[in-house]
């Protein structure tokens, strides 16, 4: 028998109360999604793999790989609002199945242009473009989903359960990405890659949840438009609701963690690798990602098996304090073991304050309006990042990449700082 749909309510106090281990995998429909959103990630990530790889390969350019993080998060800073609003008010299934198309033609246009070896500067511009496109549509959606799921008593255990499903997408690319490289190449292997989106497109076929439904009057009088205006205006929103100390710090604290560092570390993984000194850069480049992924995928079930570190402003910001020490240590360090282990720690540390961050948001932004708000979020966490791109990377040409990074982790960590204060005093 199937389960009737939740309504998208609004979210109540009970959202923040103690959750049982592994709350929303009770949801028979959320395990489905658990598992399908994996499999989708770990795609996007034998893409980001092999495409990385073969980039580097090519042209040797820290520029390039600054362009690429600019390229595939500006979607983010551009359209997020815009996908927070369409996820209000349309089937968010449908989104994210158009989002899986961009996604595999993504993955198309690196196999064809590696099969006739014509690849270009201009070209990873362009293929790391709509790859943002599609997750700028996804996420929004996404989290809606999950929330018409569970609903709000779960919803902590459902963030960050789809944080570590992610997660375990991220662990199993590195290594099925490098796979695919040595036994059938690039291309074939990119060809083979979009297969593995399928199944999140037809399981959204078959769920329930996720329907467009009948707007209130307040959603229906909700402008559907992007750009900066309607930023501004979702940020006042943000401002005058109840809870907006909760929504502007936890949008803050994503916005300069993404700044600073992000995740431009990845594109220029694979001369940290080269620089390490292993024996096989090739090999030590795809561990070094699998240990950032499986510190996140561990940690998240270690958190979710006890139910740990409950969702709060303060320690959100602690954790990044943390995870800016352990990003720094991994840019200077020499020694590839320790290497692997700050990997992994900052793998902990980055999914529980990132989810922690936006379960905080979902539960104190306005329901009629969750939608924009998580695209608010979003662009501060994802599309920011496309500035790291130019902290990491282009600075990293100029200085090299292990003192731009280290000098990135810190900014961000005095700013932290700042946030963390900022904490203390309105809680004084």
């Amino acid at each position: 028998m199937s389960e009737s749909p939740a309504p998208r309510g609004s979210t109540s106090a009970a959202a923040t109360e103690p959750h049982k281990s592994f709350a929303a995998l009770r949801h028979p429909q959320y395990r489905m999604y658990f598992i399908t959103t994996a499999l989708a990630m770990m795609a996007d990530n034998i893409e980001h793999v092999i495409s990385y790889w073969v980039l580097y390969e090519k042209f040797h350019s820290p520029t390039l790989a600054g362009i690429a993080i600019l390229t595939h998060w500006l979607p983010f800073l551009l359209f997020s609002v815009y996908s927070g609003a369409l996820a209000d008010h349309y089937d968010n299934r449908r989104i994210i199945q158009w989002a899986m198309a961009l996604y595999m033609s993504a993955s198309t246009g690196w196999a064809l242009l590696f099969l006739t070896n014509s690849t270009q500067e201009w070209h990873a511009v362009l293929l790391l473009t709509v790859h943002g496109i599609a997750g700028v549509l996804w996420i929004p959606a996404s989290q809606l989903l999950i929330h018409d799921i569970v609903g709000g008593q779960n919803l902590q255990s459902a963030v960050r359960l789809n944080a570590t499903s992610r997660q375990l997408g991220i662990l199993m690319g590195p290594a099925i990405g490098g796979g695919l490289m040595l036994w059938f190449g690039a291309a074939a292997g990119l060809m083979i890659n979009v297969l593995i989106y399928l199944p999140l497109v037809v399981w959204l076929q078959k769920t329930p949840y996720g329907q467009r439904k009948p707007k209130s009057p307040v959603e229906a009088r909700a402008p559907l438009r992007g750009g900066l205006r309607d930023t501004l205006e979702t940020l006042r929103l943000a401002r005058s609701n109840d809870g907006n100390r909760v929504l502007i710090s936890m949008i803050a604290l994503a916005g300069v963690s993404s700044f600073f560092v992000g995740n431009a570390f990845q594109a220029q993984m694979p001369e940290f690798a080269h620089d390490l000194g292993t024996e096989k850069a090739d090999f030590s480049y795809s561990t070094l990602l699998a240990a950032n992924a499986a510190g996140a995928f561990l940690g998240g079930l270690a958190l979710e098996s006890r139910s740990l570190l409950q969702a709060s402003p303060r320690t959100a910001i602690i954790l990044t304090m943390l995870w800016c020490v352990a990003i720094a240590g991994f840019a200077l360090t020499t020694h590839y073991p320790l290497a692997l282990v700050l990997m992994f720690v900052a793998g902990v540390l980055n999914l529980a304050y990132n989810s922690m961050a936006q379960t905080l948001v979902q539960v104190h932004a306005p329901p009629q309006l969750r939608g924009r708000m998580i695209g608010l979020y979003n662009m501060s966490n994802n599309g920011l990042r496309a500035f790291s791109g130019l902290t990491v990377g282009l600075l990293g040409a100029a200085i090299g990449i292990h003192w731009s990074l280290a000098l990135s982790a810190l900014v961000l960590l005095v700013c932290a700082s700042l946030l963390l204060a900022f904490s203390l005093r309105n809680n004084a």
